[in-house]
């Protein structure tokens, strides 16, 4: 990779870290603010919250009658967190490949706040395992092809994963040949 394109990687990491950091510290200071009014912000939170009969009645007809469509996605959500999670159990120890972490995709923290009522309680969870089961299986899917087919693509597309900076440049064969085995060992996070 060129040297231009490296200390641009290392500046958004950079940015990534300073971002993680300022999330880290406003979450920090919601935690020492919730603790120091536990009980006054528990009744403001309990303000905000929509009963569930008046949660219904003001949701739109069609909002309601979808709402089986979009709790099928249920399915396919589990049938990918197994197939995802047998599939780097099995083939992950014997490419020498780290295991993802799963308990890091799959955050479920939203069922605390006191203003949800049990269906958005429900929808949060939902969202949260479908949203962390796609993140999941972005990043075995990801680790894969880091090492089996670590080239970039000729044409641009959206949201590459974090591991395809890295990859080696489409048609420089002497680089993917040179640095295969390098980067099949470079997981680290």
């Amino acid at each position: 990779m060129n040297k231009h394109a490296d200390e641009l990687l290392a500046r958004i990491r950079a940015l990534q870290d300073e971002l993680e950091e300022e999330y880290r510290a406003k979450r920090e200071e919601w935690a020492q603010k919730r603790d120091e009014l536990a009980d006054e912000f528990l009744r403001q939170q309990r303000r905000y919250k929509i009963g569930l009969f008046r949660f219904l009645v003001r949701s739109r007809l069609l909002v309601v009658l979808s709402a089986p469509i979009i709790y099928a996605g249920w399915i396919p959500f589990l049938l990918m967190d197994l197939f995802v999670s047998v599939y780097q159990a099995i083939c992950f120890p014997i490419y020498r490949i780290p295991k993802v972490k799963r308990s890091d995709y799959l955050v479920f923290d939203r069922e605390d706040l006191p203003y949800l009522n049990l269906i958005e309680k429900f929808n949060c969870f939902y969202c949260s395992y479908g949203n962390g089961v796609v993140a999941y299986a972005r990043e075995v899917a990801a680790r894969t092809e880091q090492y089996w087919c670590p080239i970039k693509h000729a044409r641009r597309f959206r949201t590459a994963h974090e591991r395809y900076p890295k990859f080696f440049d489409y048609g420089d064969a002497e680089a993917y040949r040179q640095g295969l085995k390098r980067l099949r060992k470079q997981y680290e996070d």
